[in-house]
């Protein structure tokens, strides 16, 4: 490994882990109502009618998505979580029937049981993001393999889900990393300019 790819991997732990510090130290009920406030922004992410919703399912303190899903769902969109697999993250199709079983890290996911669908869109956790769309995960690389494998077959909107806390100022960006083209939190929701969420 070079001395520049090791600098960028410190970059990019260090602000992966004072975002997450920030994150840790927001009081329980202020997690809640901003997982709340979520709800409030669906009109604006403007989702073509009947896409296909990937969200996912909250462990330690991520911002809840569960609120926003159900709302999503009232609407229309076909929902499904994600599925650590190989080479790259599946989806299963989520319904209020879908029994969900432990996939890890303390998170749930739906069994063999559940249709494997394609997502259009992506409601994304992370560790933090910044102005451009430059988004900082935990460090497994899941969400960018399953990105690129996904991008050939459809066209997919990746939307990332975080409280305020977790903007930064500059993420350093590698060229394998894809920007997100838009970002929720609870105080609403913004496209970046380079990216338009259809």
């Amino acid at each position: 490994m070079s001395y520049e790819a090791g600098s960028l991997a410190e970059q990019k732990d260090q602000i992966r882990r004072a975002a997450m510090a920030r994150r840790v130290a927001l009081e329980p009920v202020a997690r809640i109502e901003a997982s709340l406030a979520l709800v409030e922004f669906v009109d604006a992410l403007d989702l073509a009618p009947g896409a296909t919703v990937a969200g996912f399912w909250p462990i330690r303190e991520e911002i809840d998505p569960r609120p926003l899903l159900d709302q999503l769902r009232q609407r229309g969109h076909r929902l499904c979580l994600p599925v650590v697999s190989d080479p790259h993250l599946i989806f299963r199709e989520l319904t209020r029937e879908t029994e969900l079983e432990p996939a890890g890290f303390g998170t749930q996911a739906p069994g063999r049981s559940s249709a494997e669908v394609i997502p259009d869109v992506l409601l994304m956790p992370l560790a933090a993001f910044d102005d451009l769309g430059n988004r900082i995960g935990y460090g497994k690389g899941h969400y960018d393999m399953t990105i690129a494998a996904l991008a050939p077959r459809v066209t997919l909107t990746c939307i990332g889900l975080a409280y305020c806390v977790q903007q930064v100022a500059r993420i350093p960006a590698e060229p394998h990393d894809k920007p997100l083209d838009g970002i929720l939190t609870e105080a609403g929701f913004r496209r970046f300019e380079t990216h338009e969420v259809p």
